[in-house]
C-alpha cells in the first residue's frame, strides 16, 4: 500500500461528475476517483475549512467514531472492480482493530475530518496514473485545469440533477 493525499477536486468535462485526485506522497503519480456530488461537497467543505452549527453526515460519523472511543487509523483503497473502487476504514477501539467496508469518497471525507492517513494499492496508481480532463476555470487571466475546494463547492451548490445527464428522459 502506498500513502496518498488529497491533491485536489476536479470536474470531469465529459460526465460533469466530481473527481477526487489523490497523489502519492513524495511522487507525482495520481489516482483519480469519480465520486458523487454530495461526497465531493463534504470533501470540499472540509478542505475549505467550512463548519456548520449542526453536524453533516460525515461530521456525525466522525463524532460517533470518536464518541465510542475509537480512532480512524487509516483508510485503504484496495481495489477496483468494473470501474467501482473499494475501500476499508481501519478503526482502533481500545486496541482492537475493526475493518469497515466503505466507499472511498466517504472514507476520504472521514479521513480528512479525523486526520487519518490514506493509502492506495500500488497497482491502482500504476494502472490509472495519467491526467484527468476537467472543467476549466479562469483565475487571474490564466486557465486552470483544476478547481479549488471553494470553487467546486460553489459549483456543486448550483448543480441540478439534470446537469449530470443520467436523469434525462
Amino acid at each position: 500500500m502506498i500513502e496518498v493525499s488529497v491533491k485536489s477536486l476536479a470536474l470531469d468535462r465529459a460526465s460533469k461528475s466530481p473527481v477526487v485526485i489523490l497523489r502519492e506522497v513524495g511522487s507525482d503519480r495520481i489516482l483519480p476517483i469519480w465520486i458523487g456530488p454530495r461526497e465531493a461537497s463534504a470533501i470540499a467543505m472540509q478542505m475549505g475549512g467550512y463548519s456548520f452549527q449542526r453536524p453533516l453526515t460525515h461530521d456525525l460519523l466522525a463524532a460517533v467514531v470518536s464518541g465510542m472511543g475509537g480512532s480512524l487509523q487509516r483508510v485503504l483503497i484496495n481495489r477496483v472492480e468494473e470501474s467501482t473502487y473499494f475501500a476499508e476504514m481501519i478503526i482502533d477501539r481500545g486496541g482492537s482493530l475493526i475493518s469497515v467496508d466503505a466507499r472511498p469518497s466517504d472514507s476520504i471525507a472521514l479521513a480528512l475530518r479525523l486526520e487519518a492517513r490514506i493509502f492506495a494499492d500500488d497497482s491502482l496508481l500504476a494502472e490509472v496514473g495519467g491526467s484527468v480532463e476537467v472543467v476549466e476555470g479562469e483565475e487571474d487571466g490564466e486557465t486552470e485545469s483544476q478547481m479549488s475546494a471553494d470553487q467546486l463547492a460553489e459549483h456543486l451548490r448550483h448543480l441540478r440533477p439534470e446537469d449530470l445527464g443520467r436523469f434525462e428522459a
